[in-house]
Parts: C-alpha cells; structure tokens; sequence
C-alpha cells in the first residue's frame, strides 16, 4: 500500500451552474442500510448528508463509462452540505463541467470535453482539490481486505466521518465507501454505495434490494486493488 497526503493548486476556474433535475435524487441512501443482519459491533457512517448520483440521472447517457463522474459528483454534494453555512453557494457540476475543469488545470486535453472517456479517482481528487482546496490522502492498496488498510478505513470514519472515493484497478469500477462495520465474531464490512444503477429509483430500499446500496464483506474484496481518496473534511 502506498499513501500520500496530496494538493493540487490551480488558478483556473470553470463556472458551476444550479442545476434542475427531473426528479428529486435520493438522500442519504446509506443511512437506510442497517447494519449486517446477526452480527453485533461497531459500526461507523458517514455524518452529513449527500445525494445518490447515479448512470443518467441528470438527462446525460453515461452508462458504461460514467461510475467515476457519479461517484465524484456525490462526494461533491456531500461536501457541500458538510459545509453549508461557512462557504459561498456552491453547485454540483455536470460531467461536462467536471471535463472543462480537467482541461482547464492541466490535466487533460481540449479533446476531453463533451467525450466519453472516463475518469478515476485521482481526477476526482483534482477536481475536488480545485473547487474546495481540500486536502485528501490517496492510497494505491493492492489488497482492500487486508488488515492495515481496513484499520486506516476506520480510523478515517472515526477521525472524519467522512466519505472515501474508490476507483478498481481490478474491476475498473469508481464507488464509494460511506460506512464500517466491526465485528469480533464476523469480520470487517464496507458500506458501499455503487453508482451504477440505471433508471429512476423508486425508493431507498430499491437500491438496497439491488445492491446498489450494500454492505460488502472483507472476503468478498479478496485480490480487489483499488485507488482510494479520504477526503479530509471536518
């Protein structure tokens, strides 16, 4: 594992419009998932609430390439509600918006806008470096179950309460990570929230029913390697 406390400085910025959304995104879907059934400990959610940003819920067709833009923009609308009464109005931007920030600092080129290349999570880090001027802390883990980096995971939820970013090196899929769950009898599970749904989710418990809201257990992350961001937000 290999971490580092990373900034990113740049000057440039991209104007962030308010947004009108066909249908009100749900809230603080990881707070409807109770803890994993029979197994009594200690379990940590991310304090603050933030919307569920998902495949095409904006109008915009992203399925297939989209999860790092989606992860990003829910990382966002929580940091903006964390921060809600000392910072000036903020808004969650566009995908194209994200790209045009990208091109902007330096990071990709012009071509980058209105494409359909997809984004980890370093660019997800980028962009919230430039918006907010967020310190965050970047691990490259080759073993997300292994027990220094689920320790660093829970001293993180319990510091920051915060949300981590994760990009798959192995499934090349962007989710985040809004909960931990420690038991002495069953093991470590991650609160995972997963982008990938598709269509208009009816309700909170849709996605849980689906997995799109899940608690995933340490052994079913055996050989998952993963870029992870701890955004460090208090």
């Amino acid at each position: 594992m290999t971490t580092n406390t990373a900034t990113c400085e740049s000057e440039s910025k991209v104007e962030i419009v308010k947004k009108t959304y066909k249908y009100e995104l749900l809230e603080d879907v990881h707070l409807a998932l109770q803890p994993p059934a029979g197994s009594k400990g200690e379990t940590l959610y991310t304090q603050g609430s933030f919307k569920y940003f998902h495949y095409g819920c904006d109008g915009h067709s992203d399925a297939g390439w989209g999860c790092g833009y989606r992860t990003l923009q829910t990382a966002i609308s929580w940091i903006i509600n964390r921060r809600s009464g000392r910072t000036a109005m903020w808004n969650v931007p566009s995908i194209e918006e994200v790209q045009s920030l990208l091109v902007r600092i330096g990071d990709k080129p012009a071509r980058f806008v209105g494409s359909r290349d997809w984004i980890g999570t370093m660019e997800e880090f980028f962009v919230i470096d430039s918006l907010f001027d967020i310190p965050c802390k970047f691990a490259h883990v080759q073993q997300l179950n292994s027990e220094q980096v689920l320790k660093q995971i829970r001293e993180y939820f319990v510091d920051y309460c915060g949300l981590i970013v994760m990009g798959g090196l192995s499934d090349t899929a962007s989710k985040a990570i809004a909960g931990i769950h420690l038991s002495q009898t069953a093991g470590c599970s991650l609160l995972i929230v997963d982008p990938h749904f598709v269509g208009v989710p009816s309700s909170k418990q849709q996605l849980i029913e689906r997995g799109y809201v899940r608690w995933m257990h340490s052994s079913e992350l055996e050989g998952s390697a993963y870029n992870l961001c701890f955004i460090l937000e208090k």
